[in-house]
């Protein structure tokens, strides 16, 4: 079914999510998320991991993990004023604190950025695809970094680490564990999930002007991969909708198409 030719009753269901964006609700979750991440980092930087069954230090680090990858989903959101639009202060707040926890990075820049790649994607001008030659995964995963990271950020989370090893006293392992580590699966896990599968480009060629697909998974293994991401034609058609109502986005197009 062609967009135009969807029935009123889509538009009204999401002008309803649009008009629960004025709601607290996003702000709770970006709070929960944020509040998650220092908690459980807070704990694992002050165990013994010595003591640690091995099987759990890997369970350790994936959780830790799917808590970076939430800080950078709230980021997002933030850039797209879904985390609190009646207040947009505390909204950029919320973003700008997300993903410095998650890896210094310049807030500003990167809703720059990021709304290049919403107007432009799949483009040269798209910062978040790759270099028109090489396609892969692995060499489109390395441009992307390259793009967003900085020596800066380099240098203060080294500053940060050393602070935290012979200031704070906490173990060089678990910095390099629970700190080091997760952010860098994390990374993983959004460009997989948010960037190659929803924008390599497919069989017949992209579909404008979002040029981006959905990776229909089952609404919890949807969250569990990557907060609901790979929603992402409904994200780009959608874009003001928070993550944790992608799902009900694309059951009313399913339900409409």
């Amino acid at each position: 079914m062609n967009i135009c030719e969807r029935p009123l009753s889509y538009y009204i269901k999401i002008e309803q999510f649009s008009a629960q964006e004025n709601t607290v609700y996003g702000l709770v979750i970006a709070i929960l998320i944020i509040s998650l991440w220092v908690g459980s980092l807070a704990l694992l930087l002050s165990i013994n991991y010595a003591i640690m069954p091995v099987w759990l230090i890997p369970i350790a680090i994936v959780w830790q993990m799917f808590l970076y990858t939430g800080l950078f989903i709230t980021a997002h959101d933030a850039m797209h004023g879904s985390i609190f639009r009646k207040n947009p202060k505390i909204n950029n707040f919320i973003g700008s604190l997300a993903v410095t926890l998650y890896a210094v990075f310049p807030y500003q820049q990167l809703l720059k950025k990021h709304w290049l790649h919403h107007r432009h994607p799949a483009s040269e001008l798209d910062p978040d695809f790759h270099d028109g030659k090489s396609e892969n995964a692995i060499s489109w995963y390395f441009r992307f970094m390259k793009e967003y990271s900085n020596w800066r950020q380099l240098i203060v989370l080294t500053i940060v680490f050393n602070l935290a090893k012979y200031f704070l006293h906490i173990s060089e392992i678990n910095l390099i564990l629970f700190w080091s580590i997760p952010p860098i699966l994390s990374s993983m896990q959004l460009f997989y999930f948010g960037t190659f599968l929803p924008h390599r480009e497919p069989e017949l060629g992209y579909i404008y002007p979002h040029c981006s697909q959905t990776i229909a998974l089952p609404t919890f293994w949807s969250f569990i991969a990557c907060y609901h991401f790979g929603y992402h034609e409904e994200h780009h058609e959608y874009p003001h909708v928070p993550w944790w109502q992608l799902p009900s986005i694309y059951r009313q197009r399913v339900l409409n198409n």
